[in-house]
């Protein structure tokens, strides 16, 4: 998905990996960053323990860029049905 938008909107990601253990360090807390796993944009945190939906991290980017947000995606029949 990253990589993705990426490429639409031209930025870079930076994507930081590490063993569970270093984000429950104290060091690690006191840089006042999210709690893995999460993203973050700027310095706006779009999620945090928990997955993100595409269009939501995608209207985030934009806002970031000063770019007028996406038109939510239309759902499809069980989309609606299920409420996703």
């Amino acid at each position: 998905m990253l990589p993705r938008l990426g490429q639409k909107y031209e930025f870079e990601a930076e994507i930081i990996s590490k063993p569970i253990a270093d984000y429950q360090t104290d060091e690690y807390f006191q840089l006042d960053l999210p709690t893995a796993p999460a993203i973050m944009v700027g310095e706006e945190i779009v999620v945090e323990g928990a997955d993100v939906a595409e269009d939501k991290l995608e209207a985030v980017i934009c806002r970031h860029l000063g770019l007028p947000e996406p038109e939510p995606r239309k759902k499809g029949f069980l989309g609606r049905l299920f409420g996703k």
